[in-house]
């Protein structure tokens, strides 16, 4: 379910930490790392809790607006497309889903005003209101109502975020990556989806024994910091102008990260590799980053195939001398 990219960045955030912190334990750094994975997952679970918790306040309040002295006749006859919307009742009765509820103890029952906020925030936006009077009633119609929602609202709910800061330091990061899992999963979710259907995993597993994503995470934050001298001296070395101490200090991490993938990944194309990093400072370094990271790999590309030092295999992927 997490593709390659958001894995990096994971690896990204782990190097970042371990340099940070001034720790030399390899071993403990890459058990923070997969702990950190782990806990993304669980916070998946809790997102995917939260909307189903959406629905459940909706139908309390619809059953205490029907109590009321002198209900009205919406009252009386709401509106009950956002209750049973197909897709979270689905998963709200999904043993797998249950399961994962009840390992990461969730509960929503002292966060009732958060959940009515939210709720309220909600039933004022378009979506909604299109939602809810829209003639096409079917499950793709639910799917996509849940993917408006939270492509658009997710995000800007500070109240929801600070929850989470406060359940785990691990939340913090990746409030905004649980929102591209999220959609991905709905996207991908069908009208099979039963009561039996097991969850998709976080990481690729190629069969019983081997864990494909997981071995690529350790494999690349370990040979990054086994590697971390004669990577920096390679890339000071590229960039002539530049000392050590004044290059960013992520930016000297994503090209680390970027000579382990050249040189230790072979059945990784080049070009994917130079634009996943290149991305990746775009996004978390500074908006010079950009051109300082596509210049110095390109450099460092250049010069490791002169001494032809990348190693590509596979169809397609085998390097030749320029």
């Amino acid at each position: 379910m997490l593709n390659r990219r958001y894995l990096r960045v994971k690896v990204l955030q782990a190097l970042y930490a371990y340099y940070q912190s001034g720790n030399n334990q390899l071993d403990q750094g890459e058990k923070q790392l997969l702990l950190s994975i782990n806990k993304l997952y669980e916070l998946f679970i809790w997102q995917l809790s939260f909307l189903v918790e959406l629905t459940r306040f909706a139908e309390n309040r619809i059953e205490e607006n029907k109590q009321k002295h002198l209900p009205t006749v919406e009252d009386l006859h709401p509106n009950m497309r956002f209750v049973k919307n197909r897709v979270l009742e689905a998963l709200s009765n999904n043993k797998s889903f249950q399961r994962f509820e009840n390992t990461y103890k969730i509960n929503w029952s002292g966060e009732t005003e958060m959940i009515r906020k939210y709720y309220n925030q909600i039933r004022e936006t378009v979506e909604y209101q299109k939602y809810m009077s829209t003639e096409k009633d079917d499950f793709a119609n639910d799917k996509k109502f849940l993917i408006h929602l939270i492509e658009k609202y997710f995000a800007d709910f500070e109240l929801l975020q600070f929850f989470y800061e406060e359940k785990s330091m691990y939340f913090v990061d990746d409030y905004h990556l649980i929102s591209y899992l999220l959609i991905k999963f709905f996207k991908e979710m069908d009208e099979n989806f039963d009561a039996l259907a097991l969850l998709p995993t976080l990481l690729k597993t190629e069969n019983d024994e081997i864990n494909e994503d997981q071995l690529f995470v350790k494999r690349l934050f370990r040979f990054t910091l086994l590697n971390d001298a004669e990577y920096a001296s390679m890339i000071v070395s590229t960039t002539s102008n530049w000392e050590k101490d004044r290059i960013a200090s992520v930016d000297l991490i994503i090209l680390k990260m970027a000579l382990t993938e050249l040189l230790n990944f072979p059945s990784i194309p080049v070009k994917v590799t130079m634009n996943e990093y290149i991305d990746l400072s775009k996004y978390y370094s500074t908006h010079k980053s950009k051109i300082f990271v596509n210049g110095v790999l390109d450099k460092l590309i250049q010069q490791l195939r002169r001494e032809d030092k990348i190693v590509k295999t596979g169809r397609g992927l085998i390097e030749k001398s320029p």
